[in-house]
């Protein structure tokens, strides 16, 4: 199911959303310019690689430079291709500014890379081995996600469903959708403990790390004093369908 929007109006301009979209859209027209060994040398050295981080000497050995911790920020804003970058500024889009309204820009801004932060860490755990470069924002994403979930339960969302070729647009429950994201990220991410070679590349450990902290980490970012949306705040469409 990929998320069309929901039905949560903003109260303030998204500032913070607006600025880490086009910071990741400039990083990827960066990318975008490397030849292609360069670029896969960028991102060996700015995205996270769990063997770098939890076998020093080997990564010492290999030509890695030290102090590999801060590749836990630098790689939320690398992206592999087009549909890597669209899909996850496209997700951050529709549920960023809501959790931002939330939060406030500034403590959504420390959310968010905190998110990103303990997603990449639950990646390393899980594959502690691993020489393959974690990149992209979709952990600090699920983080948001995690909090979305929390904040707005009652939300509804148009999802569009191909079937054979065929567009099928569906309103759900916003619980409901992240529900079962999150459901099929921890079923993806336990067969990828069991056979790595399955996981094609996804972090998935990343996607359930991000999500989990963003739940736990959300009631401490939350503006006090913050009034919810009553049902009929929920954006014209569905005010009039009550």
């Amino acid at each position: 199911m990929f998320p069309i929007r929901d039905s949560i109006p903003t109260r303030s301009v998204p500032v913070v959303t607006r600025a880490i979209i086009l910071l990741n859209v400039l990083v990827f027209s960066l990318e975008l310019a490397l030849p292609p060994d360069a670029l896969e040398r960028f991102f060996f050295l700015f995205g996270v690689v769990p063997a770098r981080l939890i076998h020093p000497n080997w990564a010492a050995t290999v030509g890695f430079p030290g102090g590999a911790y801060w590749t836990l920020l630098t790689h939320q804003f690398l992206h592999g291709g087009w549909l890597h970058i669209i899909s996850n500024m496209w997700a951050l889009w529709i549920f960023g500014d809501n959790v931002e309204d939330a939060m406030g820009g500034r403590r959504f801004a420390l959310f968010y890379l905190t998110c990103g932060i303990l997603a990449a860490l639950t990646q390393v755990m899980t594959q502690q081995d691993s020489e393959v470069p974690s990149i992209g924002a979709s952990g600090a994403i699920a983080g948001v996600l995690g909090a979305y979930f929390l904040l707005y339960p009652t939300a509804r969302m148009v999802v569009l469903l191909p079937i054979f070729f065929f567009p099928f647009f569906f309103e759900v429950p916003a619980v409901l959708y992240l529900g079962v994201w999150f459901l099929t990220q921890l079923f993806s991410g336990t067969l990828a403990l069991a056979s790595p070679e399955e996981a094609g590349g996804i972090a998935f450990w990343a996607h359930i790390g991000g999500f989990l902290s963003g739940m736990l980490l959300c009631a401490f970012f939350v503006q006090r004093g913050r009034r919810p949306l009553q049902p009929d705040e929920y954006g014209l469409w569905w005010a009039w369908r009550r």
